[in-house]
């Protein structure tokens, strides 16, 4: 049975954890959600706004399966048309050299090396990654799962699309490499 002092325990107890035990509920307007879409755009296309911080994936015409995004920092995103060449499951990463210069504090342990982090929950790439390509070569951007979840919603990555991994997990299985990707 539980008594008084028990719960007051408990609640202390978790209230000393650390911000990062605390279950991340995302804002409900970032959940998976059925919307209407303009015509234009092809079932089975994907298109990302990132100012509005949404990627679509277009389901039949004129409807659309909206996800909640984390998006590149101002004057490094990814904008244009696309095609996913390549998916991943449980992606090793290592960053760009841009990156690694841009960012010595953060990326410094892959300073003069070939080190890549293997896939794996403290991967920056989640659980999912699918590798945008233009013209069959890599653009270096990836629509990925996150490690960091706090991050959706919002403009703080290098120019990845970023999303909760099991929302990325999903799309992983609805779309298909050669999907067109349109970001505006």
């Amino acid at each position: 049975m539980i008594d008084r002092r028990f719960f007051i325990g408990a609640g202390l107890a978790a209230a000393s954890l650390p911000a990062s035990a605390h279950a991340f509920e995302v804002e409900d307007k970032f959940k998976p959600t059925k919307v209407r879409i303009s015509e234009q755009y092809a079932p089975g296309q994907l298109l990302i706004l990132p100012r509005a911080h949404f990627l679509y994936l277009v389901t039949t015409p004129r409807e659309a399966l909206r996800y909640g995004v984390g998006v590149g920092k101002a004057g490094l995103q990814f904008t244009g048309t696309a095609t996913i060449d390549v998916k991943k499951k449980w992606p090793t990463w290592r960053p760009t050299e841009e990156m690694i210069q841009r960012e010595p504090q953060t990326y410094g342990r892959f300073k003069d090396n070939d080190y890549v982090q293997p896939g794996g929950p403290e991967n920056p790439l989640g659980a999912r990654a699918l590798y945008l390509f233009q013209n069959g070569r890599d653009t270096y951007f990836r629509i990925h799962g996150t490690n960091a979840p706090r991050s959706i919603g919002r403009s703080v990555s290098n120019g990845c699309i970023r999303m909760l991994n099991e929302h990325v997990k999903d799309l992983y299985e609805r779309v298909p490499v050669g999907t067109v990707v349109t970001v505006i």
